[in-house]
């Protein structure tokens, strides 16, 4: 079972990053992103409701359910759809891989778990890992690239969306501790965050754009109900049962799968240094998460 969750995350989140390039254009990243999870939140929020899914919760739950819809359904993803502005959608599917690393310290913070020193011996492998794909933007010899100053830009707003990622494991981890259930959470968690996205589009004084094109529209249905409702489900669903930690062994292949698309599509070109990258970004992942294979195959 819990390997079935793992592959379904794998390749739906695997594939949304492509989805998030497609968006990109008239529409602006906010009302994109506010459309995605308006559309989510009203198809599984209401169908929770209706089918008397939706278990019951306290003040104290729904507060925190705000933070994760912070964290997990609205600011995260202004980061991410930014990120694809400067740099290509694989290579932040790359840098969200250090989700392992993140969710490894904030265990350490907010619940007091040990750090293994794999994980610190995982964290400068794949560091170096990264480098190395991002070694043509940042010397600007990649031709059509960006320049270094905006590739260190997306670097930064998707190494800040993957933190705000890990931040929302952490508060689906209390939830499961408290016996709430993922879809339960990701219902009013992606209500509260449309509700964010909604007040900044009305202090920003953004328009609602719309494109009515099939690409847009598309990617919009993709990414809201498979990338949004399955995908965090099935994600959320593996924190609750292994933990944070070996939960986020699912980004290990998101920068395969997310690369190959690249290629394909956003025309990514592989070079030396990318396959080494890749493969010491991925050994890292592989360093933190090493014996959750085995856990995988448990149901």
């Amino acid at each position: 079972m819990n390997a079935s969750l793992y592959a379904i995350t794998v390749l739906i989140w695997g594939s949304t990053w492509l989805a998030i390039y497609f968006q990109l254009g008239d529409v602006p990243v906010n009302v994109s992103v506010f459309y995605r999870f308006a559309l989510a939140a009203a198809l599984l929020l209401p169908w929770m409701w209706l089918t008397g899914k939706l278990q019951k919760t306290d003040r104290s739950d729904h507060l925190y359910m705000v933070l994760q819809g912070a964290c997990l359904f609205s600011f995260n993803f202004i980061c991410f759809y930014n990120a694809t502005h400067y740099i290509t959608s694989g290579l932040v599917a790359v840098v969200f891989s250090l989700a392992t690393l993140f969710n490894a310290v904030n265990n350490r913070f907010f619940w007091k778990e040990t750090i293994p020193r794999a994980v610190l011996i995982a964290g400068c492998i794949g560091s170096t890992g990264l480098v190395l794909l991002f070694l043509p933007e940042l010397t600007g010899k990649e031709q059509g690239s960006s320049s270094s100053l905006d590739t260190l830009k997306g670097l930064g707003l998707a190494g800040l969306g993957t933190y705000l990622f890990s931040l929302g494991n952490m508060i689906s981890k209390r939830h499961s501790l408290k016996g709430i259930k993922p879809i339960t959470t990701n219902a009013y968690g992606m209500a509260y965050g449309t509700l964010i996205l909604a007040g900044i589009l009305l202090v920003t004084l953004q328009p609602l754009v719309v494109d009515f094109s099939a690409q847009y529209l598309g990617a919009l249905l993709y990414l809201s109900i498979l990338g949004s409702i399955v995908g965090f489900t099935t994600y959320l669903t593996l924190v609750a049962r292994l933990g944070a930690n070996k939960a986020a062994y699912t980004t290990v292949m998101f920068p395969v799968v997310a690369l190959m698309l690249s290629s394909w599509f956003e025309g990514y070109e592989w070079q030396a240094t990318s396959f080494i990258g890749l493969a010491l970004t991925i050994l890292g992942n592989l360093i933190i998460n090493f014996g959750s294979l085995k856990a995988l195959k448990k149901s």
